[in-house]
């Protein structure tokens, strides 16, 4: 019988992979995603500083799709500042990518919210397209290995302690 239960957990153990059974559980509202690479991001923020998702392997990121004229994007762009602040530096990068607004609209939008950030701009909606956010704001989380690990779709309070506990402990793995 203990020869039985042995091979069981080697089984479970061998099942499961370690980086996955070392994560923390994920809050509320947060959908775990399969692992599949993260699509092609590669845009430019207002002020014209390129960036490249393909450039932050080895970092956690999160990439969060927002428009100025979203309601529950205005409510929750305050608390991704806030987060970004209370987690340690370094730890998770976030990149905001405006869908198909101008310039002068997200000026707007930013200096509505009080926001001192630099949003990357996806005029032509191809990043959009390729990434298929299910409505705005939607959120993807993508690891150090450049896969797609969890989805947060609508708003959401990112400075609560449930979402702050769990960036802290996957990030610090």
């Amino acid at each position: 019988m203990i020869r039985f239960w042995r091979c069981a957990l080697l089984l479970f153990a061998l099942a499961v992979p370690p980086a996955l059974a070392a994560e923390p559980m994920p809050p509320a509202g947060l959908i775990a995603l399969d692992g599949r690479p993260a699509p092609e991001l590669g845009l430019k923020d207002m002020d014209g500083k390129a960036t490249d998702l393909a450039q932050l392997k080895g970092r956690w990121v999160l990439v969060h799709f927002w428009a100025g004229w979203c309601g529950p994007c205005r409510r929750e762009m305050p608390t991704l500042a806030a987060m970004q602040q209370a987690l340690p530096a370094g730890r998770l990068t976030l990149l905001l990518v405006n869908t198909a607004e101008t310039d002068d609209e997200v000026f707007a939008f930013l200096a509505s919210v009080n926001m001192d950030l630099a949003p990357l701009m996806d005029r032509d909606g191809l990043a959009t397209r390729r990434w298929q956010p299910r409505g705005l704001p939607s959120t993807f989380i993508v690891d150090p290995a450049g896969r797609l690990r969890y989805l947060a779709l609508g708003g959401r309070d990112w400075a609560s302690p449930a979402y702050l506990d769990f960036l802290e402990a996957l990030t610090a793995r």
